[in-house]
């Protein structure tokens, strides 16, 4: 690469650079560095030098940060590859197969026909022999073409990384609910890699004016899954009413709710369960839970708030799920609070952080107050984090319970100031209105007296007027 080298000034430019990173992404300093470098390098092809001497925004320590990841991508480019292909193995190993091999092509582009280039098939097909390996599985989605085209040059099954996340959605769907939403966002991935077979396998008519080939099984095909998917979006639109009724039941009761999200394996189902006290299904595996769950929480000091536990995210998440799952997915929009789940021991937590703003801003979950619990605090490697994008961050364990004190005493605080205060004399004919303050609201103490019942209650600001 030559000994040329280029001085880069932390100056204002870029420091604004590094700021539009953190707001837009909700990154650290050290991932925007990261960024900057990259591009550096891309354009470049040289190695340059950081002076960063008394800069009292970014300072020494994070010149050095950038200068090292500078390093490490000249040396190691393929390192966020192979990261993502180990999340494509722990896919492979929650849907029950063994990972035998890995292989990574440098190109510029994905090739249209066959995906990867003609050498490295044969590199596959070498591997596939070797290992006694069954099928192969790539890391995107692949189209009808290439995805026919490499089976016939490998002469095995070969799945893409969205065939694979429906068929773990698939085995761990466990509701009515779950199971038409999988099949549903099945059979839209399949309808597009339909193949038609030869003319001699067409239906032909009988009478006159249907002679001629008639209707090919491809078609056939085709109108079943057009008619079944019809069929399927209307069940799926009773499943939402009767969700939509159980919210609207939980707006009248003015029962305040906090979604729980994340990528997956983050530890939101372990979360639910250590505060809740509940049973859901918590494993060490990709989309171990994907059925939503919502329990009641109960705080110390009385109040009470519905924690519901959502499907995970994760990168490429396929469109055909957002789409079929979005009722699901929904319930982070109708949350009143959002509770991030982040693995901290994570390499990767940064991407899935973004990842996760990312769905829920496609989802069009907007203006909530967000909770990042940065979690796995107990697990070797947890790192320091931040995250830009929310408006409280704790450092937690959902396994050991660090930490939870203060999320229980957080919760506490976010309902406090939904509530308003109040401190007056009821007369004993107006007792009914401290049943609805026990029901609705937090009673604090309540003394009998001559006069009637002293109360001191906080409650919810849409009740006010009946109480008062």
């Amino acid at each position: 690469m030559g000994q040329s080298t280029i001085s880069v000034r932390l100056d204002d430019t870029i420091k604004k650079q590094f700021d539009s990173l953190c707001a837009e992404f909700g990154m650290s300093a050290s991932t925007a560095f990261n960024i900057y470098a990259r591009t550096v390098v891309r354009q470049r092809k040289i190695p340059f030098e950081i002076t960063a001497e008394n800069d009292p925004f970014y300072g020494e320590s994070n010149a050095k940060i950038l200068k090292e990841s500078i390093e490490q991508m000249e040396q190691h480019p393929e390192r966020n590859v192979v990261k993502t292909l180990e999340e494509l193995e722990e896919l492979a190993d929650t849907a029950g197969a063994q990972a035998v091999g890995k292989i990574i092509q440098n190109r510029e582009t994905v090739h249209p026909g066959t995906y990867i280039g003609k050498g490295k098939i044969e590199e596959v097909r070498a591997l596939v022999y070797a290992m006694d390996a069954t099928g192969i599985i790539c890391d995107d989605e692949l189209s009808p073409a290439q995805l026919n085209n490499l089976e016939r040059e490998l002469d095995c099954k070969v799945m893409d990384r969205t065939l694979l996340i429906l068929d773990i959605f698939a085995a761990r769907a466990i509701t009515s609910e779950g199971k038409i939403q999988v099949e549903l966002a099945q059979l839209r991935y399949r309808s597009a890699r339909l193949v038609g077979l030869r003319e001699s396998l067409s239906r032909l008519g009988g009478g006159i004016g249907t002679r001629g080939p008639g209707e090919k099984k491809l078609e056939t095909d085709r109108r079943l899954i057009r008619t079944r998917i019809s069929a399927l979006k209307q069940e799926l639109s009773q499943v939402e009413k009767h969700r939509e009724l159980i919210r609207s039941s939980r707006a009248r009761g003015n029962m305040k709710t906090a979604a729980i999200v994340g990528y997956t394996n983050a530890g939101k189902s372990t979360l639910l369960n250590t505060l809740t006290g509940s049973e859901v299904l918590s494993e060490d595996k990709l989309f171990a839970t994907l059925d939503p769950t919502t329990r009641l929480l109960n705080l110390k000091d009385g109040q009470q708030i519905l924690l519901t536990d959502t499907v995970g995210f994760i990168h490429k998440l396929p469109h055909h799920l957002v789409e079929a799952f979005k009722s699901t997915l929904e319930e982070a929009k109708y949350a009143d609070y959002i509770i991030h789940v982040v693995d901290s021991s994570n390499p990767q937590a940064e991407m899935q952080m973004h990842v996760v703003y990312e769905t829920l801003k496609e989802l069009g979950v907007m203006g909530k107050k967000i909770i990042t619990l940065f979690n796995k605090q107990d697990a070797p490697g947890a790192c320091v984090l931040r995250d830009f994008k929310s408006d409280y961050t704790l450092k937690v364990s959902a396994k050991t319970g660090e930490g939870l004190a203060d999320l229980n005493d957080l919760l506490e605080k976010l309902l406090a100031e939904e509530q308003i205060y109040v401190e007056r004399l009821f007369p004993y004919q107006e007792a009914g209105k401290i049943q609805l303050i026990r029901e609705y609201g937090q009673l604090i103490s309540e003394e009998y007296t001559e006069e009637g019942i002293a109360v001191k209650a906080r409650v919810p600001k849409e009740i006010y007027a009946r109480v008062v």
